[in-house]
């Protein structure tokens, strides 16, 4: 018989782990707290719209949740740009353009940022200063995570017009927190994987299905035909060491397992896993948590052509905004999202405040908007989209591997390298899955 093993918790990571078990003949059951699988990825319904509970993207670099969406066969639902190009809004119509050539990595930036006309040129000059220093920077220094990017960027030259108008306009995203809170190696390792060592490691992959569809959906299909169990409301209470294997105890049963990954948030998983695992629970708190807000609107038609844009003026609460429409499987008008990360200023603000507020933004930054009717306005909140991403971090975040065997960690809050995003939640799947595998023998217990 094969071996038995328990993921415990859907999001990206378990449902990762779960199918790179399945491929090993292991007989996997997977044990969800909520009423859903995808964790911090979802879709739902609302008012005849697909809404996702958060605009996500991923970069051509994110080579291995590409390579579980070709296994899940949903490659195809990721609209990736041949060519690095961010459109940037300055307001009133005005724009600039961050875009590479086709040279080699990190000539490929060179034109573009020289052209960059959201930064005068003196800035521009600033700019190629930091990023040659940056380049040869190791993001697996512990020197460096115990510093923040901005201290760094202003030991190099940068200043308040760079930080808003280039640094920020894509750590803020990649990182949820700004430049000031973020952690210098884990900045380093997002410039120099996206941007700097690689030309076309930053091409913007923008998800042309609801995230359910994309992934969420077809793993859990993928997992059911292999013969894998998936368990929803079924939150796990304690795991306990029995034998070589682990006893799962759920509400109301326990389950006996050769084997677990546990792939759920980190106090969740301090809290039911044996204290000879070795996680500790005050540690794990300090990872802290860093939230995303989303404001929605659907207009009664179209006001702008952009798939998406960023913004970097200073007066402006927009960071980046996406067009929904066809993926939310709107029929008419325009669907658009604001997304804000790094959002605790508005995480607590009425939808009635956020509309007075974001209507008359969007119509400044996309002129077409003044006085088009919105037919609704909605916003999403994640509290804890992320762990925060500050100096420090990189000693908080446990390895995949347990004091004890059998017993794996999966989670983009786990020793990735990587940030908290979906590429870091896969790659943590890949090693949980890994660890499992070499205890039990390749699948069989």
């Amino acid at each position: 018989m094969s071996a038995h093993v328990a993921v415990v918790g859907g999001g990206l990571a378990g449902l990762t782990a779960a199918c790179d078990l399945s491929d090993r003949g292991v007989r996997v059951t997977l044990l969800e707290a909520r009423n859903r699988l995808g964790g911090a990825t979802f879709s739902f319904q609302r008012d005849g719209l697909t809404v996702d509970n958060g605009q996500h993207v991923l970069l051509r670099c994110c080579t291995e949740y590409r390579a579980l969406l070709e296994k899940l066969g949903t490659a195809d639902g990721i609209d990736l740009q041949r060519r690095f190009r961010m459109p940037v809004l300055t307001g009133g119509g005005a724009g600039a353009e961050l875009a590479r050539t086709g040279g080699p990595a990190p000539l490929h930036l060179a034109a573009g940022i020289a052209r960059y006309a959201a930064l005068p040129v003196t800035d521009r000059i600033r700019v190629f200063r930091a990023a040659a220093a940056l380049r040869f920077l190791d993001p697996a220094d512990p020197a460096l995570d115990r510093l923040s990017f901005a201290d760094w960027l202003g030991r190099h030259g940068q200043n308040d017009a760079t930080l808003r108008g280039l640094w920020n306009l894509i750590a803020v995203a990649a990182l949820n927190c700004d430049a000031s809170e973020a952690s210098l190696a884990l900045a380093v390792m997002v410039f120099r994987t996206a941007l700097l060592d690689r030309a076309d490691a930053a091409d913007i992959g923008v998800p042309a299905l609801p995230l359910s569809e994309l992934h969420v959906d077809p793993a859990e299909k993928y997992l059911l035909e292999r013969g894998g169990y998936v368990r929803t409301r079924s939150p796990v209470r304690a795991i306990r060491r029995q034998g070589r294997g682990f006893t799962i105890r759920l509400d109301d049963e326990a389950i006996d397992v050769d084997g677990v990954v546990m792939a759920a948030p980190p106090d969740a998983a301090a809290l039911v896993c044996p204290r000879e695992a070795g996680l500790d629970p005050d540690r794990l708190g300090k990872l802290g948590a860093a939230p995303i807000v989303n404001v929605h609107v659907v207009y009664e038609r179209p006001v702008t052509d952009l798939p998406f844009a960023a913004t970097v003026s200073p007066s402006s609460p927009v960071q980046w905004i996406f067009d929904r429409t066809g993926v939310a499987g709107l029929d008419s008008g325009q669907y658009l999202t604001v997304s804000l990360s790094a959002a605790h200023r508005w995480l607590d603000t009425p939808v009635a405040e956020l509309r007075e507020i974001f209507l008359p933004e969007l119509a400044r930054l996309l002129p077409a908007a003044a006085g088009v009717p919105h037919r609704q306005f909605f916003v999403t909140r994640e509290r804890r989209a992320t762990f925060r991403q500050g100096p420090g971090t990189a000693a908080l975040r446990p390895r995949a591997a347990t004091r004890l065997p059998g017993l794996a960690l999966a989670g983009s809050w786990t020793a990735t390298g990587w940030p908290d995003t979906m590429e870091g939640a896969v790659r943590s799947g890949h090693q949980a899955a890994g660890l499992i595998v070499e205890h039990i023998g390749g699948g069989s217990p």
